[in-house]
């Protein structure tokens, strides 16, 4: 799939790590470092712009080796990317940690999936239909 892409950062576009990979890293395009403090959370731009086709979206989502490592994630995990959106790519990131961490420019904060999506239409009903789980919700299943 070809997706177009403007790059006004200093770093390479997004890449996929290994051949089967589902996420690209994407990476902080800032001029000063930015220091998290605990619970603190910040905009990062990525200095990146794309036009998705009808029909996908792009999920930010946090990288694993920062969430357990240093507790740095996405806040509204998975961000989702509309089609419809042109503006700069930016990345919420919260620290859950109680140590400061520090964003320095190129860093590698978030991971980026690209999805296809559904679009639905509601249909209104007075039932639905019966399943064996009902209405067991959570925890349900039991230990």
């Amino acid at each position: 799939m070809k997706i177009e892409i403007i790059n006004r950062s200093k770093h390479q576009l997004p890449a996929y790590a290994t051949d089967l990979s589902a996420g690209m890293d994407l990476r902080a395009n800032i001029d000063t470092p930015i220091v998290l403090a605990p619970l603190q959370r910040v905009l990062v731009p990525t200095g990146l712009y794309m036009a998705l086709p009808e029909g996908y979206e792009a999920q930010v989502r946090p990288r694993s080796g920062l969430a357990i490592k240093k507790g740095i994630t996405v806040l509204n995990s998975p961000g989702t990317i509309d089609a419809d959106y042109r503006g700069e790519i930016c990345v919420i990131l919260v620290n859950l940690s109680g140590e400061e961490f520090e964003i320095v420019d190129g860093e590698r904060i978030a991971q980026m999936v690209i999805a296809r999506h559904e679009t639905v239409e509601w249909s209104v009903v007075e039932v639905l239909g019966e399943t064996e789980r009902g209405e067991g919700g959570f925890g349900h299943t039991g230990v």
